[in-house]
């Protein structure tokens, strides 16, 4: 081995190397054994016998030790074995040092400085705390050796004792109390549940007594609306002359007209005979409707309203007598249209005969007789038919029947709507 410095040690906190003292490697072995020797007595605890409760046990570990370990310093000479001594105390000193503190060593001297303030900052509590202590108990002692003090405290613990036994006798009557009140509470909760289904039940009664009454009022208004509706049209149809709306009576130039159908014919205006029967069928229509209002029964003829094709029928005979015609040529015995006209004027006849008797104050403007109708501006009288007859005296006629029908629905209509409003 070189010198003395091949040997090293570590600081067990920073790990750095340490040069030793050289007076460490001259103790003699009596110093080592009194240095050996523990400076406060420790607890003996039987690691093996705990060994059971451990999970792992981890020993500290010594210098020393690794003299066990194979580390052994071979030679002779005598240099060597002088190291192999330095190092076997230098080791031992260590581990009496680790062995009666907390700390590892060897330690470099910084860490020793560090571990040293760290210590006497926890002394200088360990101090306070100590004088704290103390001081506690001497105020403990004293309080002590003052018997009127003592008194005292029991007394007020002799008190305290009383008022809780009052405290304890109170809280078993609350506790009475609290049940009975727990009683009630579920009574009153059992009511209430009682009440709100009895609530619900009437939330929906009233909800659906409700929605019946918007019904109910939506039908009335509904109702209400047509009743007002029925009654407007109910007013407007007794102003309304029926005859009037139906038989729209009227002239244009030289013919009569009944609801926009000429009943005649001239040279200059040949009017189509489907026209003309049209006319002739809303005519016979108008008196059939005239003498079923004032329940009137014809002699001698029938009116049969068939549309283009009505008709005359006679009742002696049970001969029908048309009231149309298709036109083109016409042979002289052939009469029955002529006759049919005639016998329609004389239906009229009697139908002026009727409203004419009594009070009735009405005349109707042209006289009539047997198939004829005077005009009373110039006395002249116009055969209602065709044959041997002009197309302008037979329009001229068929003009003044029909006022004379127009006077008629104006009678009828006044008559029988102030019956109406009479009656009503």
């Amino acid at each position: 081995m070189g010198d003395e410095s091949k040997v090293e040690f570590l600081c067990q906190r920073c790990q750095q190397a340490l040069k030793l003292d050289p007076s460490l490697c001259n103790i003699d072995e009596h110093t080592l054994a009194e240095l050996s020797l523990p400076i406060s007595p420790s607890p003996q605890i039987d690691i093996t016998a705990q060994a059971s409760s451990l999970d792992r046990l981890v020993l500290p570990a010594r210098l020393t030790d690794s003299a066990g370990n194979g580390f052994t310093l071979v030679g002779e000479s005598g240099e060597e074995a002088s190291i192999s001594h330095q190092l076997r105390v230098s080791s031992e000193l260590f581990d009496m040092l680790s062995d009666n503190s907390q700390v590892d060593h060897p330690l470099c001297e910084e860490c020793t400085d560090s571990l040293l303030e760290s210590m006497e900052q926890q002394l200088e509590l360990a101090e306070k705390d100590s004088q704290e202590y103390q001081e506690y108990l001497t105020s403990l002692n004293n309080e002590t050796e003052e018997s009127s003090s003592v008194s005292a405290l029991e007394a007020e613990l002799q008190q305290l004792l009383e008022e809780e036994s009052d405290l304890m006798k109170e809280l078993e009557n609350l506790k009475v109390d609290d049940a009975k009140v727990s009683v009630q509470l579920e009574e009153q909760v059992r009511k209430r549940e009682e009440l709100e289904k009895e609530e619900e039940r009437y939330w929906r009664e009233y909800s659906k007594h409700k929605q019946q009454l918007l019904k109910a009022e939506d039908k009335y208004r509904s109702l209400d609306s047509q009743l007002r509706n029925t009654q407007h049209q109910l007013e407007k149809l007794k102003k309304t002359n029926v005859f009037n709306a139906t038989f729209h009576i009227w002239s244009s130039g030289h013919f009569g007209t009944i609801n926009g159908f000429r009943l005649g014919r001239l040279p200059s205006v040949p009017v189509d005979w489907n026209e003309v029967n049209t006319a002739w069928g809303q005519t016979v229509l108008l008196l059939y409707s005239l003498c079923r209002k004032i329940s009137l029964n014809l002699t001698k003829y029938q009116l049969v309203p068939y549309g283009n094709f009505s008709y005359v029928k006679v009742l002696s005979e049970n001969k029908d007598l048309p009231l149309y015609w298709s036109g083109g040529f016409k042979l002289i015995w052939d009469t029955k249209f002529d006759a049919g006209m005639a016998a329609f004027l004389d239906c009229l006849q009697q139908f002026k005969e009727e409203v004419e008797r009594g009070d009735s104050g009405l005349r109707l403007p042209y006289e009539m007789e047997r198939g004829k109708i005077k005009d009373p501006a110039t006395g002249s009288w116009y055969s209602v038919k065709i044959q041997f007859n002009s197309e302008d005296q037979w329009t001229k006629a068929m003009k003044y029947m029909l006022i004379n029908l127009k006077w008629g629905i104006a009678w009828v209509t006044s008559k029988y709507t102030k019956a109406s409003s009479s009656g009503n």
